[in-house]
């Protein structure tokens, strides 16, 4: 075995789990996999060389560090997790699965990796794109997560199918690889004796990808990249990894790009065509608007209601919810008083109180119209997203209904939030927002990561959305002027608080 150099060349991948080279057609019994050169390859090396790899992961601890440290961002602590190319199983024992299973095509790695967890997770020898070995691991699992491992499979597309059964409607995979860009730097590394040289390997770009999850019915719901620069230098590898590698143009250079997806929604049982919808109108010196807002609102699903927010007002906005709620007895109009302060308050405070199947945002000064409500819901029904969001942005807009200044900030804000999260969002400043009760839950349970941070209400659905890997998806609408009162947003001093707020949001999310 060669010895295993202690530089920054010496990294390797976990041991990997490869796929065969034939795709199973539905039906049909996947043929067995023994012969099968590559496998038979990456099987040896892995096993051959467990030891050293094992002395170059410690070795290399920094890198391996600070990829766990990311994924333990991507990925919420107590779900159940399945890792494919588990290696000795060091990634599943970091995420704290709540229940987790490792599979991989090294009996070497195997070994190491039950001896070290005990019998609080389950780790399966055999090759990770195998149904019958998949069929072993259980499920559905919420999180399947693919780390260093495709440029090892025989069949990438062939491994995604083999996937889709043991997922769920809300399950996220998660796969990072070496980018391209450093293969010709490794591969020097291999020539010149400080890297193993590796098995038959294929460099897919992260295109390449995307377009395999396509054929096999996922969607990407975002994209990330990390490691600038993989030495553990003190103070300058966290500097250059966490700060300038995340700028943009840097993040092009990074040593590993990452994927996520979902199953695409026709692959589940849809679920209702026209869910019951709690509407969460926050009211604030809206009087004037209350009465032609109420005579306006959409007839939605049975079962689904209006919410009205109310908390200190200066005028009779109260009254007014009162008065329209006993004009219309045929309507599901409730009313909460607010006993905090802001709107991200009266959102929490309503989606608290919501019975819908969904929840969903509406602004009481008309800006965005009520009649536009059933357009989020639909697209939440078919799928089309986990959360969508309301964009001001396409349209012409009436009158004065956003000013210069006003326009130039949200398409600023629009720019750093896709940036942040990871995936496009048009309008981060658009108050309307849709998406499934459970979601929003899954989003409050996990707050702490964040804290209550948000005056607003909608900042902490986006970045908690991102959190939980979450698709978010643009609804274009018209805006419209308000036609009583000021709005209640202080451009300049709110400005700053949402620049703030982005910043504290690139630290948890990007800056990791």
């Amino acid at each position: 075995m060669r010895r295993v150099r202690s530089i920054i060349f010496s990294m390797e991948s976990g041991p990997t789990a490869a796929a065969s080279q034939r795709r199973v057609l539905p039906g049909a019994e996947r043929p067995t996999t023994a012969t099968d050169p590559i496998l038979d390859a990456v099987r040896r090396f892995y096993d051959d060389h467990h030891e050293g790899i094992e002395r170059a992961r410690h070795a290399r601890r920094y890198f391996y560090g600070y990829l766990e440290r990311v994924l333990r961002v991507r990925v919420p602590p107590g779900v159940r997790i399945l890792d494919i190319g588990c290696g000795s199983g060091h990634l599943l024992r970091a995420l704290d699965p709540s229940q987790g299973v490792g599979i991989d095509i090294s009996g070497k790695a195997i070994s190491a990796a039950r001896a070290a967890s005990g019998m609080r997770l389950l780790f399966l020898e055999g090759d990770g794109s195998d149904p019958a070995v998949l069929a072993r691991a259980g499920g559905p699992f919420d999180v399947i997560t693919l780390v260093n491992v495709v440029t090892h499979l025989g069949d990438v597309q062939a491994t995604f199918a083999a996937l889709q059964p043991l997922c769920h409607a809300g399950t996220r995979l998660l796969i990072y690889s070496y980018s391209r860009l450093w293969q010709p730097l490794l591969r020097l590394a291999e020539w010149l004796g400080l890297k193993y040289h590796q098995p038959p390997e294929a460099w897919l770009p992260p295109e390449e990808i995307r377009s395999m999850l396509g054929l096999e019915d996922f969607e990407v719901v975002r994209s990330d990249a990390q490691v600038l620069f993989p030495a553990g230098v003190p103070l300058l590898a966290e500097a250059v990894n966490r700060f300038v590698g995340h700028l943009p143009g840097f993040e092009a250079l990074s040593l590993m790009y990452g994927i996520i997806a979902r199953p695409a929604p026709h692959r589940f049982p849809k679920r209702e065509r026209e869910p019951p919808v709690s509407v969460v109108i926050p009211c604030r010196n809206e009087e004037g608007h209350i009465s032609d807002l109420v005579k306006r609102l959409p007839r939605l699903a049975p079962g689904s209601e209006f919410l009205f927010v109310e908390g200190n007002s200066k005028d009779d906005t109260e009254g007014a919810i009162h008065r329209a709620i006993e004009a219309h007895p045929e309507l599901p109009l409730r009313f909460l008083k607010q006993r905090g302060r802001g709107k991200g308050d009266a959102v929490r405070l309503g989606f608290a109180e919501a019975k819908g199947e969904v929840v969903l945002i509406l602004d009481s000064d008309m800006g965005v119209a009520p009649e536009d409500v059933p357009k989020f819901v639909d697209a939440l029904a078919r799928g089309k997203g986990d959360v969508v969001n309301g964009s001001r942005l396409v349209y012409p807009m009436e009158g004065q209904a956003m000013r210069f200044l006003n326009l130039l900030a949200n398409k600023s804000f629009a720019l750093l939030f896709s940036w942040l999260l990871g995936q496009q969002v048009r309008d981060t400043l658009c108050g309307t927002k849709a998406l499934y009760r459970e979601d929003y839950q899954r989003i409050a349970d996990n707050r702490s990561y964040f804290g209550d941070f948000d005056p607003f209400g909608d900042f902490d659905l986006l970045f908690g959305a991102a959190r939980q890997n979450l698709r978010i998806v643009d609804v274009a609408v018209r805006y419209h002027a308000r036609q009583y009162g000021e709005t209640n947003i202080s451009r300049f001093r709110h400005g700053l608080l949402l620049l703030h707020m982005s910043l504290f949001a690139a630290r948890k999310l990007k800056f990791i």
